[in-house]
């Protein structure tokens, strides 16, 4: 199973893919490391993000798509362009997308830790939380 785990931060979006096979994890090798929506106003360039992301998904046969889960309300609340790319990857046309909770995440990073650096895994540190939603979906199951 090969997915796309993707943290939503202002106007970009992390993300990081990573594989199962035979319970052993691969981070294969990716063209981009984020995906950015400029002019989060415009219905055009909402629509460019989107058929970016799901040729991104398509090139690379990603079977599911993992979001990371942010909240709604308070100090640490996504902003209103972050929801529009989160329904834009949701509403894709071929596109599996699930959005799961940091607190999932957590409790599976808490049962099966990552033991290794994200310079180890081939990644940029600014991917560690895409790789753990990745890292902690795959683990739940």
């Amino acid at each position: 199973m090969k997915i796309c785990a993707v943290e939503l931060k202002s106007n970009e979006a992390i993300i990081c893919l990573l594989g199962l096979d035979k319970g052993l994890f691969n981070v294969p090798e990716c063209r981009a490391r984020k995906l950015s929506l400029n002019h989060g106003h415009s219905s055009k360039s909402l629509k460019a993000f989107q058929a970016e992301f799901i040729k991104l998904v398509k090139d690379y046969h990603v079977d599911k798509v993992v979001i990371r889960e942010r909240p709604m309300k308070g100090k640490f609340a996504g902003s209103a362009i972050g929801f529009k790319m989160e329904a834009a990857m949701q509403l894709a046309e071929g596109v599996d997308a699930e959005v799961i909770s940091t607190t999932d995440i957590k409790e599976s990073l808490k049962r099966q830790p990552v033991e290794y650096s994200m310079k180890d895994l081939g990644l940029k540190q600014f991917q560690e939380t895409a790789f753990a939603t990745g890292f902690a979906y795959l683990n739940r199951k």
